[in-house]
């Protein structure tokens, strides 16, 4: 058995305890092509933003097409429509739900408004660096705490630091971690916001929530109600395949989200883009083909890695953070050289790569080219 056949094989048979690729009887793993659509002509292998490899469904591409010739007009309408689905989804209502230009653009108006006097931010390290770029030019004292040995958020060293605090917290929890793809238990996140007094905010990412299939995982929306510091932000760019169109959310008591909504761009989703969010939460097979898709391209990933002797974490997103020998930026280097675009450095995790899922016959060009790099003697 050749290496394509043997990577091809271990995904078909073990992807997520589903059996064979043919559990999934009249569901292709990638989505059907709409009329006049053509397939990237790109020679270059995407496998560090962590993107979704399918795209945006069929659906959405056709709800695309259909609101161009109104997108001469201002997005009012779409917003109130695309709010009221997500409610409806979510089981909340449209005064819970914030719109914004990307989930980054939640994270953004989330420090801005909660900025104060001696206030301090709390977070992880590594963790998804947007929300602490924004503070920047804000009064906030940064406090950067590292992963448990598990790579979990350190949750009671977090609470020092917020305690160790002179004023008011914000308090960034990333659950699945970017960029680690590992998950922080939800009963003790639980545990310390309903400990917390109201000064403590919370805004929990969940950006990656619908890849999780760990058991014991839940939402952070069940606090939204009786608890105005706690906000969930999520996004139309991973599951949704959404990530150029720029459309995220989050999910907040009423008032939590009156006060984020000052803090909005005018008009800050863009038509195009709701008719796309709309189309795609209409979409009954999209979450499931893209988590089907994820899990074989995962179980590539890991199968190389298993036969590599290369270890890595166990990564409940689009993504996986696995172990190299060498010099990072001389194995991302190296592998670009192989028109193969993977992650950036973590300057916290030196000795790790975190690798973006593509479509499985993409990871097997990434496998190919590790186990060249193996009889190399690089990795």
């Amino acid at each position: 058995m050749d290496r394509r056949d043997f990577l091809r094989t271990g995904a078909a048979v073990g992807a997520a305890g589903l059996g064979r690729l043919v559990a999934f009887p009249g569901m292709s793993l990638a989505a059907p092509q709409v009329p006049g659509q053509e397939a990237s002509s790109s020679s270059v292998v995407r496998l560090n933003s962590n993107e979704n490899p399918l795209g945006l469904s069929p659906s959405a591409r056709l709800a695309v097409e259909k609101a161009i010739p109104e997108a001469n007009r201002y997005p009012d309408a779409a917003r109130e429509e695309l709010a009221e689905a997500l409610a409806a989804k979510l089981g909340v209502t449209a005064d819970n739900i914030i719109l914004g230009n990307g989930s980054t653009e939640i994270l953004q108006v989330i420090v801005q408004a909660s900025n104060a006097p001696q206030g301090t931010l709390v977070l992880a390290d590594p963790t998804f660096e947007a929300i602490a770029w924004y503070q920047r030019t804000l009064t906030y004292a940064t406090e950067k705490v590292p992963l448990t040995s598990g790579f979990a958020h350190d949750i009671q060293q977090m609470k020092d630091r917020v305690a160790a605090g002179k004023g008011p917290a914000v308090v960034y929890l990333c659950n699945p971690n970017n960029p680690t793809g590992t998950l922080t238990s939800c009963a003790e996140i639980d545990a310390w916001i309903e400990a917390a007094p109201e000064t403590v905010q919370f805004a929990v990412d969940e950006a990656y929530f619908e890849y999780v299939k760990a058991p014991g995982y839940w939402s952070a929306i069940k606090w939204i109600q009786d608890r105005p510091n706690v906000i969930v932000a999520r996004t139309f760019s991973k599951i949704y395949g959404m990530a150029g169109m720029r459309l995220g959310y989050a999910v907040a008591h009423p008032e939590t989200a009156r006060r984020l909504r000052e803090y909005l761009t005018w008009d800050n989703a863009n038509s195009l883009a709701l008719a796309a969010g709309l189309a795609s939460l209409a979409d009954e097979g999209l979450e499931a083909r893209g988590r089907a898709v994820n899990e074989v391209a995962l179980t590539i990933t890991r199968n190389c890695l298993d036969e590599l002797d290369l270890g890595y974490l166990p990564s409940q997103a689009n993504f996986l953070m696995h172990r190299i020998n060498g010099d990072a930026k001389e194995y991302i280097g190296r592998m670009r050289e192989r028109g193969l675009h993977v992650g950036r450095p973590f300057p916290a995790l030196p000795s790790y790569n975190r690798l973006s899922m593509g479509l499985p016959e993409e990871m097997e060009l990434w496998a190919e080219a590790l186990m060249d790099f193996r009889q190399k003697g690089w990795v």
